[in-house]
């Protein structure tokens, strides 16, 4: 039998998730603490850590980075919808979190929308073998930028080709280390769509733009496409994109979901690229993720004579998407993380 630990100083939110996990059939036990709940993880294997991240005794942070360096386990952190828990909650996933699930307060939790999302990410995160799980990254340096090499006085006229990047769970690592492999001169605009919601992609672009050699920014309405500039999507919103008379290529936020669970949803980016770009243009890349998105347009785009790339089984945290798109004959090439990387940073 699966077991998972559920690790908050809340009686109500304990019990709030007990009850929503418990039809999974899991064998739930509790910490009160992060201190608890690190003596618990370390003592024996849990399919599941849910982790709060303000506990007495020990922070959530403190706990997770304890866990992963004693004994790997996929940890799932309960955050608030607030930019200051956007911030650790970011900071957990750098330390070897593998997901998040949202709750808008403490009283919330089992609010009937974040039911399903909590489910099914538990369940997910329990398949997952210890052995793909990786403690806290070592951290690129914080790169300083001379502001005469960020290239913001170039126009999205200039661009030749685009590289979007797609991932949900366990994706933010894996972006954070493609960011801070590319290199200074690297020619084209790079978009990125991660599931996260709103918040959490501005603390995110703002964490990538401290280790990139380029500037990266959290997209917004009009916002003008550059060559060598990094783009998060928003999150509630999807990223697409508009040429205007003079040719200059622009970001445009959908605020329709469009019957996508997602927004901003990596099929909208993928698809909105290809209508603007032309598959020829374009090198578009799935990472792991639970579901299918990005399956589609990952066809669609090859189909158009794009370069295709999904994270192969041997690498990828949760082989969701990657998965989809490859058994739909979307992915040109399946790689390991590590040349996917290569394969970005080298793009010409």
């Amino acid at each position: 039998m699966k077991r998972v630990l559920i690790a908050d100083d809340s009686a109500l939110v304990r019990k709030q998730l007990r009850e929503i996990i418990e039809p999974l059939g899991y064998e739930i036990e509790t910490a009160r603490n992060g201190k608890e709940a690190v003596e618990k993880a370390t003592a024996q294997q849990y399919h599941v850590i849910t982790m709060d991240i303000n506990m007495p005794l020990l922070d959530g942070i403190s706990a997770v980075r304890q866990i992963m360096a004693a004994r790997p386990t996929p940890i799932l952190m309960v955050s608030s919808l607030t930019s200051e828990s956007a911030a650790i909650t970011i900071e957990a996933l750098e330390e070897g979190a593998v997901d998040y699930i949202c709750k808008p307060g403490t009283m919330n939790v089992g609010k009937a929308e974040n039911h399903d999302d909590i489910l099914q990410k538990v369940r997910s995160l329990s398949r997952i073998p210890p052995r793909r799980l990786k403690a806290g990254m070592r951290r690129p340096p914080q790169r300083e930028r001379p502001r005469s090499e960020v290239q913001t006085a170039r126009s999205s006229t200039e661009i030749e080709k685009v590289v979007l990047i797609g991932a949900s769970t366990g994706g933010p690592g894996l972006i954070e280390q493609i960011c801070a492999a590319l290199p200074a001169s690297f020619p084209h605009p790079v978009c990125i769509v991660q599931h996260m919601p709103e918040k959490f992609t501005a603390a995110f672009a703002a964490r990538l733009d401290r280790i990139s050699a380029l500037p990266v920014f959290e997209s917004a309405h009009n916002m003008e496409l550059l060559p060598g500039c990094v783009y998060v999507a928003r999150g509630g919103v999807h990223m697409h994109f508009a040429k205007k008379v003079s040719g200059k290529v622009v970001v445009r936020e959908e605020t329709e979901k469009g019957g996508h669970f997602f927004q901003p949803s990596v099929d909208e980016m993928f698809l909105g690229a290809l209508k603007i770009f032309g598959g020829n243009r374009l090198m578009a890349v799935l990472l792991t993720g639970i579901g299918d998105d990005g399956a589609e347009g990952m066809v669609a785009i090859k189909h158009a004579g794009g370069y295709t790339v999904g994270e192969s089984e041997v690498t990828a945290t949760v082989y969701g998407m990657p998965k989809a798109a490859y058994e739909r004959g979307g992915v040109l090439e399946q790689l390991p993380f590590p040349k996917i990387v290569k394969a970005v940073a080298t793009y010409q």
